[in-house]
């Protein structure tokens, strides 16, 4: 028997009981930064070494942290599931926790990319970028993170994995962050849709929408038991 389409799009807020900062949170991550400062072209040309410490240190941060309940639960809806994790999240706590299926829309704090060619990436030994770290065409190596004002590369695949999903779950994002906050647009009305968060945003209409005003581990946990219950 086929296996339904489970989509799931994850924020900050899935990541945040694992021990991550969240971006926009008052005390979050970017106190004491300018966004463009650290997430822009314009910040890296201006100063490579301030953005490279940057993601150095969230780099160290992800590296000692483990998935939660949340990151685990997803991963064993597979079982059941033909499930597709979509994350505005750039640590690697979903494939920890064994997803096997995950569309990283802004990028994956643990790869690094040419400066030259966006289209040399790779993997990350420690948690270190410096000055003078090159890729074989001699560009600076940089972060492999989507910027603000640059564009998202797997934002079609995402949308496209949308349109064919069976049940389409929200878990930890305030749905402010565009282009991904639109991708439950993109799901079919008549499908069922769970939006789990502690503060569930204003979504406007949204047929079929089930709200679970939770942290990630708690709602997710129940949203699991109802999907199995109503679709296995």
């Amino acid at each position: 028997m086929n296996k339904r389409k489970l989509v799931v799009l994850t924020g900050a807020g899935i990541s945040a009981e694992s021990g991550i900062s969240t971006f926009r949170d008052a005390g979050g991550l970017w106190e004491g930064h300018d966004i463009m400062e650290v997430a822009s072209p314009e910040g890296w040309r201006k100063n490579r070494k301030l953005v490279l410490d940057f993601y150095n240190q969230r780099r160290k941060q992800v590296l000692n942290c483990q998935p939660n309940e949340a990151h685990l639960e997803l991963a064993r809806l597979e079982e059941h599931f033909d499930v597709t994790i979509i994350t505005q999240n750039i640590d690697n706590l979903h494939e920890k926790a064994g997803s096997s299926k995950i569309i990283h829309l802004h990028g994956e704090i643990l790869k690094s990319q040419s400066t030259l060619d966006p289209s040399l990436v790779y993997e990350m030994d420690g948690w270190e970028i410096n000055i003078g770290d090159k890729c074989e065409k001699g560009s600076q190596l940089r972060p492999f993170i989507v910027w603000f004002g640059e564009m998202v590369p797997m934002m079609e695949p995402a949308i496209d994995a949308a349109m064919e999903a069976d049940i389409f779950v929200v878990i930890g994002t305030s749905l402010l962050v565009y282009p991904a906050a639109g991708l439950i647009q993109y799901a079919k009305q008549s499908i069922c849709k769970y939006i789990i968060d502690v503060k569930v945003p204003e979504t406007g209409f949204i047929g079929n929408l089930k709200k679970i005003e939770a942290p990630a581990s708690v709602g997710t946990k129940i949203m699991s038991e109802e999907i199995r219950l109503n679709y296995v």
